[in-house]
């Protein structure tokens, strides 16, 4: 195989597509698991924020005993049903989240194969300072699926699902959209979590530095708000559960930044 600096543009694309083919390989073959692994993945997954006993609602249940409240926190039912209204709503949304379940867990592979892509043409330096990327952003991956799935999913679900303008009109909703909330909520937040990774690199090209992300943190709490507004219910107790670990992950990323911006000052001038 021709050196990457000796490659042309057709033949980065046809080796970009080599590693797309593979990386997508990967999303099917979990994903026909998942498929095949219907019940859990509806029954125990997707349908346990539906239910009252779901690890959350029982956590918040025990703070609110233990902070004196008594039952304030405590979820007691969930008014609201879960139908599928056409024809084909079952098996597309068997399809659809098989897929979103084998692309989660294919993370770490799709992960390799882009930096399988990326890392003939960095330094041997930038790929040493680079080590562990696969593993670190997988973790901090996995990490925001699961807040998403225990924390923004179950408030989003316990708010819109008991919320009523009538105690004439009931909550009925379909399948698609229950699931579709759902996925947005732990998806996002496993993209919002890669937030350290993205300031790594963007330090790496120059593109941010350490005090330009401290001289607009202002700024960044309003899109962080923002954000939070966008995934969570409009209640204040919510946005704030979530709005708390990315403004963490916010400080994670100047230090992070800091690191590398530090370490670019001291290397030699190419």
């Amino acid at each position: 195989m021709s050196e990457p600096q000796d490659m042309s543009f057709l033949e980065h694309l046809e080796e970009l597509r080599w590693h797309l083919i593979r990386a997508t390989l990967a999303v099917v073959i979990l994903g026909t698991g998942a498929f095949i692994a219907k019940d859990f993945i509806f029954n125990t997954l997707i349908f346990g924020p539906k239910r009252v006993d779901f690890l959350t609602y029982e956590l918040f249940c025990k703070f609110s005993h233990m902070t004196g409240n008594g039952d304030s926190l405590c979820i007691k039912e969930l008014p609201f049903r879960i139908q599928s209204r056409a024809v084909s709503g079952q098996f597309s949304a068997h399809l659809w989240t098989s897929i979103t379940a084998g692309f989660i867990l294919g993370f770490p592979y799709v992960l390799y194969e882009f930096w399988k892509f990326i890392r003939p043409g960095l330094l041997k330096n930038e790929r040493r300072n680079a080590r562990g990327f696969i593993i670190i952003a997988s973790i901090l991956f996995f990490l925001g699926v699961l807040f998403g799935y225990y924390i923004v999913t179950p408030l989003s679900i316990n708010f819109l699902g008991t919320y009523q303008v009538s105690d004439q009109v009931f909550n009925d909703f379909d399948l698609d959209s229950y699931i579709s909330l759902l996925r947005a909520a732990t998806l996002s937040s496993g993209f919002i979590f890669e937030l350290p990774i993205l300031m790594y690199f963007f330090t790496k090209i120059g593109l941010v530095t350490p005090d330009f992300l401290k001289n607009n943190r202002k700024y960044a709490i309003v899109i962080v708000l923002s954000i939070s507004a966008i995934i969570t219910p409009p209640d204040i107790a919510s946005q704030i559960i979530v709005t708390i670990p990315i403004l963490i992950l916010y400080e994670v990323s100047i230090f992070i930044s800091k690191i590398v911006y530090k370490r670019q000052q001291h290397e030699p001038t190419r």
